[in-house]
């Protein structure tokens, strides 16, 4: 991955970053490196997350989905970091394995999809560190009911990905499924290059060793400078404009096979520095969609964004026909890939000629490697950006808070935070 964040210093940008407090904010990153490296040689919680290029065990994963070679679909029972890391390697890479995240527990949507693909050649994946996650457990009691009404053996169709206890290790243990453990360390939503992430990647048949060399080499340019690591770079630079008044960052990626990236990285970021009333809001975009959509805002509205580009180099193409429509002709012996990337230069150019902050991440192309790297790069990114702010990265006291409401909610137990419920303020206009 490379980054460009010449259109985010003060020359071009309002707020933008000075060059000179770039230089000061350079030594605050040779220290945040020296901590970071602390954790991970002592393999500290959280920490461990950027430890995965070197300790994850693909031979492990590649067995233990082996058995299941041969489906037609993949359904990934998970919610949060047990799935959008995975979902971001489907989207981006294709393959003649469809594959399927139940991530929300709609049940409407949740019944279309079980009705519409064939359970006999379904494969699934029940994730959950806990073994007790409310919403995913749910799903996989629904799926198991669904195969059961199809005269499907889910057992012989089913692996979990979990921790050393709970009851999806239980229910592991007692029908003799194949299992994978979630590793120790490493909060769900920095799991993506682990098993956690790349289990359903290989059973589409996509590289995980590539995956896993990209994310090697990202951690091999993380420096003691910003200007030496773009990782780095991003996670410093970010959280400068964010101190400075650009309190959202619009991810948005010129690519479609991107989109849910941009996904994954909104909970990455959010629910990483969202704490103790800092950090910066994430925003899910889409280029060239959304410049009729969400650009508007961007550049004409208040002055605290930042936009974040995702750019790739090299794409297959497709050439557009010549026509003779008045005003178009133009547009005859281009191709999509040229408009993209004209779309994009212009995005760019007319939000720096608007004073709004934006950096260009690049990568070559979207393949296993690439998106190992970029991957591994946002994870690093957002530690570095921890760091900065100061923040405990790897907790979320605020989701478990609304998990507590629901389960007593449900019955689950007695919790102060399901009596908070009742308490809410109305105000109804009908």
């Amino acid at each position: 991955m490379r980054i460009d964040i010449g259109n985010a210093l003060d020359e071009v940008a309002t707020p933008g970053v000075p060059e000179d407090a770039l230089d000061r904010l350079d030594t605050r990153v040779a220290d945040a490196h020296e901590r970071i490296a602390e954790g991970r040689a002592e393999h500290e919680h959280g920490y461990e997350a950027l430890n995965l290029p070197e300790t994850v065990d693909t031979d492990e994963i590649e067995a233990a989905v082996e058995p299941f070679q041969g489906v037609d679909n993949v359904v990934n029972v998970g919610i949060g970091g047990s799935a959008l890391g995975a979902a971001t390697l489907s989207a981006a890479l294709d393959s003649p394995v469809d594959a399927y995240y139940l991530d929300n527990v709609d049940p409407e949507w949740i019944e279309g999809l079980l009705a519409d693909i064939d359970l006999s050649s379904t494969a699934v994946n029940v994730v959950s560190r806990s073994g007790t996650t409310a919403e995913t457990l749910s799903n996989f009691l629904v799926v198991r009911e669904a195969m059961d009404d199809a005269g499907v053996d889910w057992t012989e169709q089913t692996w979990v990905t979990t921790g050393d206890s709970g009851n999806l290790r239980e229910m592991a243990d007692q029908h003799g499924l194949p299992s994978l453990k979630v590793p120790d360390g490493v909060p769900g939503r920095f799991s993506v290059l682990s098993t956690v992430g790349l289990a359903a990647a290989a059973l589409q048949g996509h590289d995980i060793d590539a995956i896993v060399e990209g994310a090697r080499d990202a951690e091999r340019s993380l420096s003691g400078s910003l200007y030496d690591s773009p990782a780095y770079a991003y996670g410093a630079l970010a959280y400068a404009l964010d101190t400075r008044g650009a309190g959202i960052n619009a991810m948005m990626p010129y690519a479609e096979s991107l989109e849910t990236f941009a996904e994954w990285y909104a909970q990455l970021w959010a629910e990483s520095l969202g704490k103790d009333g800092l950090g910066q809001t994430p925003v899910r975009a889409l280029g060239a969609t959304d410049q009729h959509s969400q650009l508007q805002l961007y550049r004409a509205g208040p002055h605290d964004k930042m936009v974040t580009f995702v750019h790739v180099r090299d794409r297959d193409d497709h050439a557009i026909p010549e026509t003779d429509l008045e005003g178009l002709s133009y547009l005859g012996g281009s191709t999509l890939g040229e408009l993209l990337d004209a779309e994009f230069e212009a995005t760019e150019a007319s939000l720096a000629a608007a004073g709004v902050p934006n950096v260009r991440l690049e990568i070559e192309q979207v393949d296993e490697y690439n998106l190992g790297n970029l991957l591994y790069s946002m994870k690093a990114a957002t530690v570095m950006a921890g760091e900065l702010y100061g923040i405990d990265t790897y907790v979320q006291p605020a989701v478990e808070w609304g998990k507590k409401a629901a389960r007593g909610l449900l019955g689950g137990g007695d919790f102060e935070e399901a009596d908070a419920v009742a308490d809410k303020t109305t105000l109804r206009i009908e």
